[in-house]
This record gives structure tokens, sequence and C-alpha cells, in this order.
């Protein structure tokens, strides 16, 4: 089972969480501030990082920056209701998902394998390595290259990417891109495929241009170019 960082301040739920993971078999370190959980990341190297957002010190958005300076590991963030625009601000530093607190141990695990999914699944049939544009997208390694350079996305961000090239023009909306990428099967948060988005466009398009891998179709959702 994979090793889980758990930072939060809330004793209560560092320990319930902790526990429960625990008892489904994995490997669980815990910390209860921004600093104690970065230090960590060093020494326990985690394969998933479950963060609050509401942390003493360094919050949970300013940490998660950190995490994505140097690791691309996933990253899901744990939050209050009502906590809507830390919610936008946590995805768009690079969080891969987040979870409504108070939640049970078998929704935390039930994210945690969809999470971890998107980095084990096989191409599918298709080409190892397909070039579009300036692009390079390895389906098989999981990776992707601008002009060769290999660049760092997330976990979410590949498993967009690998789906919208999958059948370029093909118009996908929110929902249908939330239910395959997320997992998420009832009608969930818009926002989460809306900052994905964002932060891949930053990487794979130029940025004084026009997005041309990824285009928003107005009212409905996006596609895949390259224009």
């Amino acid at each position: 089972m994979p090793r889980v960082l758990l930072i939060e301040d809330d004793p209560s739920i560092r320990e319930g969480v902790g526990l429960g993971l625990r008892r489904r078999g994995h490997d669980v370190s815990a910390a209860e501030t921004g600093e104690a959980g970065l230090d960590l990341m060093a020494s326990f190297h985690p394969e998933l990082v479950l963060l609050d957002l509401m942390l003493p010190g360094i919050n949970g958005v300013q940490v998660c920056r950190r995490i994505r300076e140097t690791s691309q590991v996933p990253i899901i963030m744990l939050t209050a209701r009502g906590d809507d625009f830390d919610i936008v601000v946590g995805l768009e530093a690079g969080a891969d998902d987040y979870i409504v607190k108070p939640a049970r141990t078998e929704v935390i695990e039930a994210r945690i394998k969809a999470v971890l999914r998107r980095l084990s699944e096989p191409a599918g049939g298709r080409p190892d390595v397909e070039f579009h544009g300036e692009l390079a997208v390895d389906r098989a390694g999981l990776t992707v290259a601008r002009n060769g350079e290999r660049l760092p996305l997330a976990p979410s961000e590949i498993k967009l990417l690998l789906h919208l090239s999958a059948s370029p023009e093909q118009v996908f909306s929110r929902q249908q891109l939330l239910e395959y990428v997320w997992e998420h099967s009832y009608h969930a948060d818009a926002r989460l495929v809306d900052a994905c988005v964002r932060r891949l466009r930053h990487k794979i398009e130029d940025p004084d241009g026009a997005p041309r891998y990824i285009q928003t179709v107005r009212g409905f959702g996006y596609r895949f170019g390259p224009l």
C-alpha cells in the first residue's frame, strides 16, 4: 500500500484518519504543521500527500506550492465546508483533488486509489509516443515533453492531457472529464477541471499567445487541438 503523508493540525482528525489508513495497510506519517510536513517530505518519501488547507504558520496552499517546486507527488487537500476561495487557490497551486471534512476513511481511501490509478493505467493499445505539434506524449511512460524538454506534470494534469489528446477535436464536457479523470460519478465541482486546465495550459502553451492545444468550447467544456 502507498506511503501517505498526512499534514493536519486537528489532533482528532489527524489521529482518526491516520489510524483508519493504517488499518487498511498504509504506512502513514503525520505532521501537525506545514513546516513539519515539509521536513517529512524529505525523509519519509511519501507516495501521496493528504494536506489540510488551514494550517498554522505555513498554510496548506503555501505547503502545496513548496512541494510542487521539487515533486509531482499526488496531493489531496482536506478542506472545511465553505472554503470555496481556498479550494480554488489550492487547486491552482497544484493539488490533484480535494475532500471536504469530515470524511469517512473509506471515502479517503477511494480518492487515494483513484488518484494513484492515474499514474498506473496502460496506454490502451495506442502508440507509445504521439506527437502533437511541439508536444511528445508518451502514453506508456506517462510523460510529456515540449521541444524535447520533459514537463513537470502532476497526475491529474497527465491524465487530463492523455484523455483529451486521445480524441483530437472531440469536445468533452466538464462532467465527462470529472468522471474520467477524477472518477467523480456524481455532479461534482467543475472547478477541479477548470483549475487543472489552467495549470496545464501554463505548462504546455506559449505564455504570450492564445491557447493552441486545449481549446475552450464556451458553455460546454474543452477539446484538444492543436491549431
